[in-house]
Parts: structure tokens; C-alpha cells; sequence
């Protein structure tokens, strides 16, 4: 039996939506150490699912299935006893489908001796198409800038599965032990995917303004990277915060404003309080990020609190370390 351990993953944007540039997307984000999608799998001649966790809804269990089908058919093998152990939140900000799709075919491919390629076939599983960052922190965590991909490349309707290659990492850097990062997730709807988010992109992309593109360039190179290879949290969270603020911008008429109601109200709080030096919105949300660290990190969580309740909205609140190395691969006797 071979068991799967991967850590959630923080989007904090794209650095260009405009097909007036040369590279469309190029995402930036970073992994998590929680929470965690935990998957084991051993040989079987079919495909058997069980999952553990009561709260998973039906949709996710399909999407194990379905995961766990294409798995077999990448690797070449007859099938797999798959039993989840913990998923993560139902697209809500925070990687869900590639993590549980990457784990799915990784504990596969461990407990039948291959090798999993998870970046080659992270297509064919219907992921990696947009943003690199998914993949790239399952790999080896950090933080995850990637170089998107070429605007010629560019279709008006959805590439078939398979169709496209993971963007490749431009830059990556280890996080600084001492950073902690706020997670606030409202009690909200989930955030948009499939056939809503393609629509939701393609309409952002196609009317996005280009000189967004150049002051995001400006921040990542001249803020972002800097703060983060000088281990600057302040400077770090400030800079994709600003980020963030300014994807809003191309997404503004698709989510209801900057940022989709109600994270607007909690990034707003969030702003106020010192303890945070920046916050957003991840990916289409709900979960809405704070940077900290260490010394400020029970500050910080009494901060996304009160949050919570000046947005009038129930949640739950939470402040994680961030995971250096990809997922965890293991096997059990």
C-alpha cells in the first residue's frame, strides 16, 4: 500500500490577462502545510473508492473516481483500491482539484512501482491548464512563480483534456521558516470551476486592460521576488496584496467587484490590522489570506476573527506554516 500526503496551495494571481502581451497568465503562488489531502492506494484488478471523511460531497467522490480511472489508463495498470483520508475544501481557493488529482495519481502509480510523471500527465487529468502553481508546489512546495504560456496558443474555447503542457517554473524560493499565512474562509458559496470558470476567463481575457500587465510586472520584479529572497514578510505580503488588487480589476465584472462578496468586507478588515502584512483573495475564493509570522501569528488569527464578524459572516479561521518540499509519498505495510 503506498499513501499520498499533499498540502493545500495559495494563488495569489496571474501576471497578465491581456493578449496584448506576449505570454498570457504566469501565476504566482505558494504551497501550504495545511490543511492536506491524504490518498492511499494499493493494486487491485479494478477501481474500488472509499472515502473517509463523512463531509465529502458527491461531487468530489466522483471526481475520485474519475481520477483514479484516468490514473489507471496513464499508468497502464488494471486498477487500484483508493481510500481518501482527508481532502481539501471543494474549490474554495485553495488547489483542491490538482491536489487531490496529482495525489490520486501518484499513490496509484506508487503502489504499482512507477513512476508518476505528474507534470506530464497533470493535463490529461484536466489540470495545470492555466496556472503552473498547483503542480509545482505538489512537486517541491515554496514559492511558485510560473512563466505561463505563449498568447499565440490562445483558443476561444476549452483545449480538450491533455491538449496543453503545465507552464514551467520561472522562479521558485523557499519560504522563511518564521512566515505564517492566515487562512479565512467565509461560510460562502464555492468559488468558480469547469465550465463557469472557463467562461469567466475567457471573458476577463478577452477584455482585459494591458496596462495592468506592466505594473504587475513592476511589482513582481522590483517587490515580490526581492522580499522573498531577502525573507521580508512585510514587504512580501504588501507586494501580492497589490497583486491582488489589481487582478481584481480584470475580474471585477465576473465576481461582483475587486474581490467577490463577501471576502471584500474581510480583506478590508484585515487591512486595518497590524498584525497582517497583506491579505487577498485566493484563486475565486472564498478563502481569503493573510500574511504574518511567527511573533504575530495569534494576533493575526484574532484579527481574521474579527473579520468574520464585521463581514457578518460565519467561518472558521486558521494560521499555517508553508511547506518547503512537494508531497509526501510513503509506503505501509
Amino acid at each position: 500500500m503506498a499513501r499520498v500526503s499533499a498540502g493545500a496551495r495559495l494563488h495569489f494571481g496571474f501576471c497578465n490577462l491581456s493578449l496584448s502581451h506576449e505570454r498570457l497568465y504566469g501565476a504566482l503562488g505558494l504551497g501550504l502545510a495545511e490543511p492536506r489531502v491524504v490518498v492511499d492506494a494499493e493494486p487491485d484488478s479494478e477501481i474500488t473508492v472509499a472515502v473517509e471523511t463523512p463531509t465529502t460531497d458527491s461531487a468530489t467522490r466522483n471526481d475520485i473516481r474519475e481520477y483514479a480511472t484516468t490514473a489507471t489508463d496513464l499508468l497502464g495498470v488494471d486498477g487500484a483500491q483508493i481510500t481518501v483520508h482527508e481532502t481539501l475544501p471543494r474549490h474554495a481557493g485553495l488547489g483542491s482539484g490538482t491536489q487531490l488529482a496529482a495525489a490520486t495519481l501518484a499513490a496509484v502509480a506508487a503502489a504499482h512501482g512507477k513512476d508518476p510523471r505528474v507534470r506530464e500527465r497533470a493535463p490529461a487529468l484536466g489540470r495545470g491548464g492555466r496556472s503552473g502553481v498547483g503542480v509545482a508546489t505538489f512537486e517541491a512546495g515554496g514559492f511558485v512563480l510560473d512563466a505561463g504560456h505563449p498568447t499565440a496558443r490562445f483558443t476561444t474555447d476549452r483545449p480538450a483534456d491533455g491538449e496543453w503542457t503545465v507552464p514551467p517554473v520561472a522562479a521558485r524560493h523557499a519560504v522563511p521558516d518564521d512566515w505564517r499565512f492566515l487562512l479565512v474562509r467565509p461560510d460562502a458559496d464555492p468559488g468558480r470551476s469547469g465550465d463557469a470558470e472557463d467562461d469567466a476567463m475567457r471573458t476577463a481575457v478577452e477584455r482585459a486592460e494591458p496596462g495592468l500587465a506592466d505594473r504587475i510586472g513592476g511589482i513582481v520584479t522590483r517587490r515580490v521576488l526581492p522580499a522573498i529572497a531577502t525573507g521580508n514578510a512585510e514587504r512580501f505580503g504588501a507586494a501580492v496584496a497589490e497583486i491582488g488588487r489589481l487582478n481584481g480589476a480584470w475580474y471585477a465584472d465576473e465576481q461582483g467587484g475587486v474581490y467577490r462578496p463577501p471576502v471584500g468586507d474581510v480583506v478590508a478588515s484585515l487591512s486595518d490590522a497590524a498584525a497582517v502584512f497583506g491579505a487577498g483573495q485566493s484563486s475565486w475564493g472564498p478563502t481569503v489570506y493573510g500574511i504574518t509570522d511567527a511573533a504575530n501569528a495569534t494576533a493575526a488569527a484574532s484579527a481574521g476573527e474579527r473579520a468574520l464578524d464585521e463581514a457578518g459572516v460565519d467561518g472558521s479561521v486558521s494560521v499555517v506554516e508553508a511547506a518547503n518540499g512537494g508531497a509526501r509519498v510513503t509506503g505501509r505495510e
